[in-house]
C-alpha cells in the first residue's frame, strides 16, 4: 500500500473495516456517523500508508488509533455545533424582558410572602398555629390534630376561621 499498489487495498479493507467500524460505533453510538468515520479512516490509512511505523505497533493498532481519534473529533464537532446552535437560539430570545419579568415576579413573590407573614402575625395563636404547621410545615390536618392534641374538627374549624381572617386582612392591606 505504501508504494500505491491498488491490489493491496481490498485485503486491508477486509481485515480492518469491521474493527474500525466497531471502534467508531462504540464512540459515536450512531451507525451512520460510524460508517462515515470508517470510510474516512480507511481512506486515510490508504493515503498515509507510508507513515506507518512497524516499530510502534501493528497495522490494526495504527488504524484503530486513527479511528478512535477521528470518532472523538466527530463527537467534539457535533457537541460544538449543538452548543453553537443553543447559544444562537438563546441569543435571539429577548433576554432583557425575561430577566426583568423574572425579577419582577420574584419581587412580587417576596412582597406577597411578607404580607402573608404580617397578616399571620395578627392572627391569634389558635388560628395561626395550625395554618403555620400546614402551609410552612407541610403537615396534614390529621397530623396537626395529633401534634396539638386537638380533635380533628377543632383543627379544621380553626384553619377555616384563620384563612377567612387572613383573606380579610390581605384584602384590607391591598385596599390601603
Amino acid at each position: 500500500m505504501a508504494r500505491g499498489d491498488r491490489t493491496a487495498f481490498p485485503p486491508l479493507y477486509r481485515a480492518l473495516a469491521a474493527p474500525v467500524h466497531g471502534v467508531a460505533l462504540r464512540t459515536l453510538r450512531c451507525p451512520a456517523q460510524a460508517e462515515e468515520v470508517t470510510q474516512e479512516v480507511l481512506l486515510e490509512v490508504w493515503r498515509t500508508a507510508a507513515a506507518y511505523r512497524p516499530d510502534r505497533g501493528t497495522v490494526t493498532t495504527w488504524a484503530l488509533t486513527i479511528a478512535h481519534r477521528r470518532a472523538v473529533d466527530r463527537v467534539r464537532a457535533v457537541r460544538a455545533a449543538t452548543d453553537r446552535e443553543l447559544r444562537l437560539a438563546h441569543r435571539d430570545e429577548p433576554i432583557h424582558e425575561s430577566v426583568h419579568a423574572s425579577a419582577a415576579d420574584e419581587a412580587e413573590r417576596i412582597l406577597a410572602g411578607r404580607r402573608v407573614q404580617s397578616a399571620l402575625g395578627r392572627l391569634g395563636s389558635p388560628q395561626r398555629q395550625p395554618l403555620v404547621l400546614a402551609y410552612y410545615g407541610g403537615y396534614t390536618q390529621s397530623e396537626i390534630a395529633r401534634l396539638l392534641g386537638l380533635p380533628l374538627g377543632t383543627v379544621k374549624t380553626r384553619m377555616r376561621d384563620g384563612l377567612r381572617r387572613l383573606r380579610t386582612a390581605l384584602a384590607d392591606e391591598r385596599d390601603e
